[in-house]
C-alpha cells in the first residue's frame, strides 16, 4: 500500500476502531448510499450499516472509487478500491475474529456499482478479489462458502462472465426485469430499482394507496423469489423510511447515516 493511504487507513482504524465496530448494533436494513463520497467505509461501519455502496471506475488497469471519470490528463486523485475497501475490510474481519460485527451471522453487503466497461472492469476486480477470497462469500459450482462479506455487482454488470464462473466471488444486483427468469438467490440476492420508476410520490405528505401498492407489489414479487428489495433515489426522512419498510422494501438508502441509524434503532425498540 502507498504510504499516504496506509497512514490514512491507520488513522481511520484508530479513530473508528475494531472495538467500536465490534460492539455496534448491526442494522440489516441500512445501506450507505455513495459511501465513497464521505470518508470511505468506517463511518458506515461505526453506524452499524450492513450494506455499503462503492461506485468504481477502471483507469489505467486499476480500479478507483468514484461516479464520474476524471480528466485522465491530470494526476488521478480518486480513492483506490482496494486501499479504501478491500484491505480495510479484510483487516476489520481479521481483528474481529472472522466477522465485521460480533453479534450477527449475516454477511456485510458490499455493492460495487461499475461505471466503466463491464467485462474489463470485472476482469480487474476479480483478479483483486482473489487476494481477499478468505473474507468473501463465494461459490464453487453449487457449493457456497459463507464469509463475512458478500459482494454484489451493480451498474455495468458482466452477466455472462459472472454467471459462467466456475468459482464465483461475486453475486449480481438484479432489476425487476430479472424477476421470473430463474436466477437463484445465490446468483442474485438483491433486486434494485429507481424509486421514480416504481412510484410517483415525492415524499411530501401521505402516499396515495395506489402508489403504496405499486411498491408493495414489487416487494412481494421480489420476496417470492427469496430476494431482497432496494430502491434508490428515494426521498429521505423518517416518514419515508417507515412507509418503505411497511411496504416491504428491505434495504433503505441513506446519505445521512446517523439519521437512519437513529430511526432504525428507535423502531426496533418500540
Amino acid at each position: 500500500m502507498k504510504i499516504k493511504v496506509l497512514l490514512l487507513f491507520l488513522v481511520q482504524f484508530t479513530c473508528f476502531g475494531n472495538f467500536s465496530i465490534a460492539q455496534v448494533i448491526p442494522l440489516i436494513n441500512a445501506h450507505s448510499h455513495n459511501d465513497y463520497s464521505r470518508v470511505p467505509l468506517f463511518p458506515a461501519l461505526e453506524h452499524g450499516f450492513m450494506s455499503v455502496e462503492a461506485d468504481i471506475l477502471l483507469i489505467e488497469d486499476d480500479l478507483y472509487v468514484g461516479h464520474d471519470m476524471p480528466d485522465t490528463n491530470k494526476r488521478i486523485t480518486l480513492p483506490d478500491l482496494e486501499e479504501s475497501y478491500l484491505y480495510p475490510l479484510d483487516s476489520v474481519v481479521r481483528a474481529n475474529d472472522g466477522q465485521v460485527y460480533k453479534n450477527t451471522d449475516e454477511p456485510l453487503l458490499l455493492m460495487i456499482d461499475v461505471k466503466t466497461d463491464a467485462k474489463e472492469s470485472y476482469k480487474i476486480l476479480n483478479d483483486q478479489l482473489l487476494d481477499y477470497k478468505d473474507m468473501l462469500t463465494y461459490w464453487e459450482g453449487d457449493k457456497v462458502h459463507e464469509g463475512p462479506i458478500l459482494i454484489f455487482i451493480s451498474g455495468n454488470r458482466d452477466f455472462e462472465g459472472i454467471t459462467k464462473e466456475a468459482t464465483r466471488l461475486v453475486a449480481l444486483d438484479g432489476r425487476p426485469s430479472d424477476l421470473g427468469k430463474g436466477y437463484s438467490t445465490a446468483m442474485m440476492p438483491v433486486i434494485s430499482e429507481d424509486f421514480a420508476k416504481v412510484c410517483k410520490w415525492n415524499g411530501k405528505g401521505e402516499i396515495k394507496p395506489k402508489e403504496f401498492e405499486k411498491i408493495k407489489t414489487l416487494a412481494d414479487k421480489t420476496h417470492a423469489e427469496g430476494k431482497r428489495l432496494r430502491l434508490w433515489a428515494t426521498p429521505e426522512g423518517e416518514h419515508v423510511w417507515k412507509m418503505l419498510l411497511d411496504a416491504g422494501v428491505d434495504i433503505l438508502n441513506a446519505d445521512d447515516l446517523g439519521k437512519l441509524q437513529d430511526f432504525l434503532l428507535n423502531r426496533a425498540n418500540k
